[in-house]
């Protein structure tokens, strides 16, 4: 086998820019002596051809795509990285590096990029850093602060838990084939928050409640909550959620109890 035959189904648009990928896998932080990488949808191997350059100790390339496992297998042969064939969403992690800290890299598939951060939310004691390219749309709602009509769900979640960073813009003239939209790669470093000052499970629901009816005001958006008059009464509540700072999030959960 030669090649990879790039899969609608799967979402695949192969990078093919080589100058594009040195700078992705340059963007990660690769300072400790024991370092546990995984790249999730390495497909032709395109970023994996730098990440083997660094001779990082604990590589594993995980793919969906049986395709993609039996190319990569015969190219990085004896080339001391690890290939397998898996899903990560439905992946226990703690198998991947018997239970220890890793970083992710990939050029996500569009389709599945929210549900893999979601994945990475769950992880996060373990997740300390995410490089990856997604669509531009989802970097720029990732990133985006309060205030920003942008600013949503994920952009709350994660930057609860990591610091978050746009990295630059990429056109789909690069990728085989071509999507019709622009991508954008970013980088996440899990910050020094362990967990929120805040009841964690009632912090993500006042949060997706807000989000959901995002064009109202909170105090119609939470009504599903029954909040009492005391609560509803609040100035926070004549807000947008989007106009709401995690840390402002934090205060209305408290307020909630």
């Amino acid at each position: 086998m030669t090649s990879v035959r790039p899969k609608k189904q799967l979402g695949q648009h192969f990078l093919k820019d080589l100058t594009i990928a040195e700078r992705i896998v340059s963007a990660l932080t690769l300072e400790k002596e024991n370092e546990n990488i995984l790249e999730i949808g390495p497909g032709t191997g395109v970023l994996s051809d730098f990440l083997i350059q660094e001779k990082i100790p604990n590589l594993i390339l995980l793919d969906i795509d049986r395709e993609s496992i039996a190319y990569l297998e015969r190219k990085y042969v004896g080339e001391g990285c690890k290939v397998l064939h898996g899903d990560f969403l439905k992946m226990d992690t703690d198998v991947l590096f018997e239970s220890k800290s890793f970083s992710i890299i990939g050029n996500f598939p569009y389709n599945i990029s929210s549900q893999i951060f979601f994945k990475v939310l769950d992880e996060k004691e373990k997740v300390g850093e995410v490089v990856c390219m997604i669509q531009k749309e989802v970097a720029e709602r990732i990133a985006s602060k309060h205030g920003s009509k942008a600013y949503g769900i994920l952009s709350v979640f994660l930057q609860a838990y990591y610091d978050i960073e746009y990295l630059f813009t990429v056109g789909p003239e690069v990728f085989n084939p071509p999507p019709k939209v622009n991508s954008a790669v970013i980088r996440l470093r899990r910050n020094k928050v362990v967990r929120l000052d805040c009841d964690e499970k009632q912090f993500r629901l006042v949060v997706k409640e807000g989000f959901q009816k995002r064009r109202k005001t909170l105090r119609n958006a939470l009504k599903g909550l029954n909040l009492s008059e005391d609560i509803t009464s609040l100035e926070v509540m004549n807000k947008r959620a989007e106009q709401l700072s995690i840390q402002d999030f934090v205060d209305l959960t408290n307020k909630i109890k």
